[in-house]
């Protein structure tokens, strides 16, 4: 009973949001103190699908380059993770704080720092610049996912597969991806969500060349135009749950083939 509570109060809390939302995208001119709209337009719909275009354009590119940048952050954080979850050495957790870093500095300030070198090095304005800057930004979460993934599989099966005669190319593909893949979803739906909700990376990396979903909406948040702001942030909104019920429906799919679930 008391699981159903919680569970029914966090839907709430993440509902009634939402909920404002459409209101707002069918009343844009819903104010207070009126509790309730005084009268709906589709104004804002109408606009959206006048301008759907563009605003599609922006989606597939943040979509593009956050999966871009969640395949380069496990390409970065795979073997640095094996070796920090199976080996002890002399400054290990002072050197596990510094990759974890990027998480603790200001955006703004990580960013100007690096700016700087990505222009010496032809990156800036690019979608390359885009994903690495992306990357080197989110990878503390990648990082300690795939840490603790390999902690939690630990070292048995890939002796058994190396007793076994597979080479270490076989052991990664076949053995030990498969039973990281918890690890490396829980990863990298974090570096998506990073990556397809930053506004001033992708603005100042891309310098206005690289088109975002975030470059289109947050100015519409501070406009007139409340109607497609809440419209465009419902599908901001949606399409990451969508995409992590995709996934995780497909895990659990293949698990149960496998009968591990």
């Amino acid at each position: 009973m008391k699981h159903m509570v919680t569970l029914l109060l966090l839907a709430l809390f993440f509902a009634v949001p939402a909920g404002v939302l459409v209101l707002i995208s069918l009343a844009p001119g819903w104010r207070f103190p009126n509790v309730w709209p005084a009268g709906f337009s589709f104004s804002g719909i109408v606009f959206f699908l006048q301008q759907k275009e563009q605003i599609f354009s922006s989606l597939a590119s943040s979509f593009g380059f956050s999966l871009l940048t969640v395949g380069v952050t496990f390409c970065m954080c795979l073997v640095p993770a094996a070796v920090f979850a199976r080996n002890d050495f002399f400054g290990k957790a002072v050197l596990e704080g510094l990759l974890l870093t990027p998480a603790l500095v200001p955006p703004m300030t990580f960013a100007m720092g690096l700016h700087f070198f990505f222009i010496k090095l032809s990156l800036a304005d690019t979608l390359p610049g885009v994903v690495l800057i992306l990357a080197i930004f989110s990878y503390p979460y990648m990082f300690r996912a795939l840490v603790a993934g390999f902690q939690t599989m630990g070292e048995h099966y890939r002796i058994c597969a190396r007793n076994l005669g597979a080479g270490p190319f076989s052991i990664l593909w076949q053995v030990e991806l498969p039973l990281l893949m918890p690890a490396v979803i829980a990863g990298g739906s974090v570096v998506f969500l990073v990556a397809f909700s930053e506004y001033f990376l992708v603005f100042l990396m891309g310098g206005g060349r690289v088109a975002s979903f975030t470059g289109l909406l947050m100015p519409l948040l501070s406009s007139s135009n409340r109607s497609l702001a809440a419209v465009l942030t419902l599908i901001f909104l949606l399409l990451p749950v969508a995409l992590f019920l995709l996934l995780d429906l497909s895990l659990m799919r293949s698990f149960r083939k496998k009968g591990m679930a």
